[in-house]
């Protein structure tokens, strides 16, 4: 299992818009479609990647705190399907289906989205305000397959808690750690 950071894009960037199929429902959205009243995570996904099944139950979990707090939940997932074909948008439909998700789960074909957020790596994580600017990219939690550390969503509920709250997000953010993105 190969480890890649995540690209920590400058906070302030605007989130790029798009206009993908969602595999749930076999609609297209973009993202002033799916964006939240108070904010918005976008968040880089896969089906096979142990970084991402380490961390799902948590992500539903946040997903199902925060969307009734006005956060719009995305998710995307961008890898090449020829070469990786466990990640095909009729199996994260499976994949969604099997694991809850209340959450529109995109597939970006081209690439172009992960490439035009910043992505690197799944799960990677990007909080935008209400404004659409990002407040925070960055890892989870402190928890990895094996090492022991319980899962606890700390730094991406407290970014999220900032954006809910209007606090101010702590701009010392550690990189996520995850599969690569499996590009073309």
């Amino acid at each position: 299992m190969s480890k890649t950071a995540s690209k920590m894009v400058p906070l302030g960037t605007t989130a790029p818009e798009f206009y993908l199929k969602d595999t749930n429902s076999s609609e297209w959205f973009s993202f002033a479609d799916l964006k939240g009243e108070k904010g918005t995570l976008v968040l880089f996904i896969c089906n096979h990647c142990p970084f991402v099944h380490h961390a799902l139950e948590e992500i539903s979990m946040i997903a199902n705190d925060y969307r009734v707090q006005g956060i719009g939940i995305i998710a995307i997932s961008s890898n090449d399907v020829v070469n990786y074909p466990q990640d095909a948008p009729e199996l994260m439909t499976e994949f969604a289906f099997e694991n809850n998700f209340e959450f529109p789960y995109l597939y970006d074909e081209t690439q172009d989205v992960a490439k035009a957020y910043g992505a690197t790596c799944t799960p990677d994580f990007f909080l935008f305000d209400n404004l659409d600017k990002l407040v925070y990219r960055g890892q989870l939690d402190d928890s990895r397959p094996g090492n022991g550390i319980p899962l606890s969503g700390n730094d991406l509920r407290g970014a999220i808690d900032g954006v809910v709250y209007n606090r101010i997000i702590n701009p010392n953010q550690k990189p996520s750690i995850g599969c690569s993105i499996k590009w073309k």
